[in-house]
């Protein structure tokens, strides 16, 4: 069943407007009386068009339930910048994996560096990507992506987390090693091409991350996330 996502619900009615309106009575040829899954902030609702313009398709609620689809921890990537497209790939596939939060981040080893005006235009890119991924993989909740973080602002960020993992590719304590009980928000450092340097990951650790490793093999930046989300996502039931 087609899936969408709108934050314009009430009294049992939901308008869905912009392009997903146009998607529905132009691609999906759909009809009034169409049933169709409308999703919002980890809710599920199955809908009846009643009404489709190029502006606007209105529905009438018919059923709405909490989605089972979603993990029940918080997690948040911060990714560092990596060069080319190899973010949108990241993005993709954390989403479907089930991360909640996307964090790119700049630290010392980041090629990429991109200003605050280009990465505007790739953050509307990279949210029109998870946005997809959410609706391919069965998501309720849509995917924060946020601006580029400083290296400071994010370990400020991951201040935040019960549980801060930072994975170091000199090694640490083995990701699988693990204990997340009674954890509601985790927080997952992954870094660019180059790695980390040494100084980051002293301070990192000194803000109370864990430095973590993903085995004896040296993992892509664009494998790291995808290889450390699924170990996490198994290891809180999530999987």
């Amino acid at each position: 069943m087609p899936r969408f996502f709108c934050d314009d619900i009430s009294d049992g009615m939901i308008n869905i407007t912009g392009p997903d309106a146009r998607h529905i009575g132009r691609s999906l040829r759909m009809r009034l009386g169409d049933e169709i899954t409308v999703c919002s902030g980890g809710v599920e609702y199955l809908v009846k068009i009643l009404t489709i313009s190029d502006e606007c398709v209105s529905c009438e609620q018919l059923e709405k339930k909490e989605s089972e689809n979603e993990p029940d921890v918080y997690v948040t990537l911060f990714q560092a910048m990596p060069k080319s497209d190899k973010l949108d790939l990241i993005v993709q596939k954390a989403t479907e994996l089930g991360v909640s939060r996307i964090c790119p981040v700049l630290t010392s080893r980041c090629v990429s560096r991109p200003d605050k005006k280009s990465f505007d235009k790739k953050l509307e890119r990279l949210q029109r990507i998870s946005l997809e991924a959410c609706k391919q993989s069965g998501r309720a909740r849509l995917v924060e992506i946020t601006p580029l973080l400083s290296f400071n602002e994010c370990l400020e960020e991951m201040k935040g987390c019960d549980v801060s993992l930072f994975c170091y590719e000199k090694g640490g304590r083995s990701l699988c090693r693990e204990t997340f009980e009674g954890c509601k928000s985790i927080g997952l450092f992954i870094g660019s091409e180059g790695g980390f340097e040494q100084e980051e990951a002293d301070r990192a650790e000194a803000s109370g991350a864990v430095l973590t490793g993903l085995g004896k093999r040296i993992l892509r930046c664009e494998t790291a996330p995808i290889a450390a989300l699924s170990v996490i996502m198994n290891l809180t039931g999530n999987m």
